[in-house]
């Protein structure tokens, strides 16, 4: 086990090279398949239509859309050029749009129609009204004066946007030796990959990551779950997030394997990939896990062929680790980390025992330093004592884009990246997260850490998911509020759930305000917005008119 210096286009042509008729990219739902060669053959048309509008080694080129065919070609066209790839959350709206194209000097922004309730042309054409002006490639915008090109991924035309043919036929006019030359100057150092932070809680901030970054990432994750050429992977989570362009698209490239692709997450459309193509991976975050598990044809589905996976993006409940083993035959991985650690830091192996995988995050990734730091005094944690999980090694970030004091704020002069998580570290070695500094609830003086009472509450049979966050109280400063999803047809009360907590956690941890709900505030990358549960309860509590004391 070792790092390579391999850059993503270099993988690419690696297994090109040595597997050229192997399936690498499936949709399954479309029948639409690409062979490790004829991927790479796109990927090079594509670089070279990239390479006709101006795309140049630096140049910012965004992605907005969920996991569509071109998504994955364009991320590698851009890799063999040196362009930066940056990814846009389909969950922004008008103001995030502008914000990312502002502050990542956008150059070159690839759309498709929308998602949901977003219309993304219509932004775009907001954003930029020239484009129905200009000629295009020639954007010229006093607010985005980066921004030359719109590319909608599609047939449809629109005023101002080259579409997908016509930017594969632009690149018929670049040779393919202008694009070796090119390619060949590229380095495994370059930054390959620009993700926003979650705003989990705050603004976002723009991760750099480079090629040596994500890739090694990747193949050590695919080593902890034993990956071999022969595995397939059932991508249902989001590519615009680390979980599905590193986590997944990585371990792939860097394994040789099959990567089958689910657009948007589907509960029924993800078995049904499973099914077909005898997928042996599967990803997800638990709510997705919940979904598969829980809907009505589960079970006309053979999942037999899955082996492994990894369920991460929050708390990953006992009972529902041992129902995904049971009923998905699947030995379930974990991987924590952050944007920022390119993003795992550590990691439960699939020779774990059950215990180490369901309770812990398991080990640090190799050829990385994992620490658990006192927030006050800067001093390393003994074993079983809380501190800031923080890591050094390969996998840190290059830095956040132009924003230099947040670099500095991030990674300490000794290197090590603070994530602003809380955990311990067993006698073993392995970690475990208990919350988030920012999280923690203090009410009267005493700290509560809301991760302790969700996995207590979790032993509750009726609770399917459960959050909890402070509420703002006048009396305390802050009270414990638990957000809950019950499973159908239940009938828990409020007071079921106190009378569950008497005489077990102190009282000062048990709920004073509990709230049903049917979701949480999520980001499109399906993590839980905490500091947008605060608002929720506040707000619950005034049309209810409960007394906030």
């Amino acid at each position: 086990m070792q790092l390579s210096n391999r850059t993503l286009g270099q993988w690419l042509e690696h297994w090109a090279s040595e597997t050229p008729e192997k399936e690498y990219i499936v949709y399954s739902d479309r029948n639409l398949r690409f062979t490790w060669s004829q991927f790479n053959k796109r990927v090079d048309e594509m670089a070279k239509g990239l390479i006709a509008i101006g795309v140049t080694r630096g140049t910012h080129v965004g992605i907005w859309a969920a996991n569509v065919p071109d998504w994955l070609t364009l991320l590698y066209a851009c890799a063999k050029i040196g362009a930066v790839y940056v990814t846009v959350n389909t969950s922004y709206k008008q103001a995030e749009l502008e914000y990312l194209c502002q502050n990542s000097d956008m150059h070159t922004l690839c759309i498709v129609n929308g998602e949901k309730d977003s219309d993304f042309v219509q932004m775009t054409n907001s954003m930029l009204p020239e484009l129905k002006q200009c000629e295009r490639g020639h954007l010229k915008s006093e607010r985005f004066p980066y921004m030359r090109n719109v590319i909608y991924l599609g047939p449809e035309k629109h005023r101002g946007m080259y579409n997908t043919s016509e930017l594969l036929l632009l690149g018929n006019t670049i040779h393919d030796e202008r694009l070796a030359t090119i390619k060949a100057e590229i380095n495994c150092h370059d930054v390959v990959n620009m993700q926003y932070t979650s705003g989990t809680t705050g603004f976002p901030k723009g991760v750099m990551l480079s090629h040596y970054n994500i890739t090694n990432n990747g193949y050590l994750t695919g080593e902890h779950m034993k990956f071999t050429s022969e595995d397939k992977l059932c991508c249902c989570v989001p590519l615009f997030h680390c979980f599905g362009v590193v986590l997944a698209t990585m371990n792939c490239l860097t394994h040789g394997c099959t990567q089958v692709m689910v657009e948007r997450f589907d509960p029924l459309l993800v078995l049904a990939s499973i099914h077909k193509e005898r997928c042996t991976v599967l990803y997800g975050v638990p709510t997705m896990f919940i979904a598969e598990l829980h809907h009505p044809m589960f079970d006309l589905f053979n999942v037999s062929s899955l082996r492994t996976g990894i369920m991460a993006g929050s708390l990953c409940p006992v009972e529902l680790m041992k129902q995904v083993e049971e009923k998905m035959y699947m030995k379930v991985t974990s991987v924590y980390g952050l944007t920022e650690a390119s993003p795992g830091m550590t990691a439960t192996r699939i020779d774990d025992p059950f215990e180490v995988r369901c309770h812990t995050v398991g080990h640090d990734f190799e050829f990385t330093e994992v620490k658990v730091i006192n927030p006050e005094t800067g001093e390393e944690c003994p074993v079983g004592i809380q501190g800031e999980m923080c890591n050094r090694g390969y996998n840190t970030m290059k830095g956040y884009y132009k924003n230099p004091e947040a670099t500095t704020e991030a990674i300490d002069p000794n290197g090590f990246l603070h994530s602003g998580d809380l955990g311990t570290m067993d006698e073993n070695g392995n970690y475990r997260i208990t919350g988030r500094i920012k999280d923690m609830i203090i009410r009267g003086g005493e700290n509560i850490y809301p991760r302790e009472i969700e996995e207590f509450l979790y032993n509750l049979k009726e609770i399917k998911d459960v959050q909890v966050a402070g509420i703002p109280s006048p009396k305390y400063g802050e009270a414990v509020g638990a957000f809950i999803i019950r499973h159908k047809d239940s009938s828990l009360s409020e007071e079921d759930v106190r009378d569950f907590c008497r005489n077990k956690i102190a009282r000062y941890k048990i709920p004073k305000y509990i709230f049903f709900v049917n979701e949480f505030p999520m980001t499109g990358s399906g993590k839980i917005q905490k500091f947008k549960l605060k608002e929720v309860g506040i707000k619950l509590c005034r049309e209810r008119n409960i007394e906030i004391i």
